[in-house]
């Protein structure tokens, strides 16, 4: 019903930057809150950053001042731009929206997960 398709991952040197983006397509009404989250080996998934459809933001304390997400709700897109990165950064990161979709309710959806890799 719903698909979200993240790219921009990758292997960077400590101190780069990234830009993510996820694309969400399918039976869609409208999108709510949509976010990036993160798991590195070993460890529990954890937020990233999240936005909501009118544009409130929030943050990990770890990226804070150092990743920013945005939205583009007219393309259903969120992105995450992270600068200064730092080998902690490590991790897979996944896209995360709740949608409204055509049929009715709402539903979390996830995207398949995009790697990044920082090198100190």
């Amino acid at each position: 019903q719903v698909q979200l398709v993240e790219s921009g991952g990758g292997l960077v040197q400590a101190g780069g930057s990234l830009r993510l983006s996820c694309a969400a397509s399918g039976s869609i009404f409208s999108i709510n809150e949509m976010g990036w989250y993160r798991q590195a080996p070993g460890k529990q998934r954890e937020l990233v950053a999240a936005i909501t459809s009118g544009g409130s933001t929030n943050y990990a304390d770890s990226v804070k001042g150092r990743f920013t997400i945005s939205r583009d709700n007219a393309k259903n897109t969120v992105y995450l731009q992270m600068n200064s990165l730092k080998p902690e950064d490590t991790a897979v990161y996944y896209c995360n929206a709740w949608v409204e979709i055509v049929a009715g309710g709402e539903y979390d959806y996830w995207g398949q997960g995009t790697q990044v890799t920082v090198s100190s």
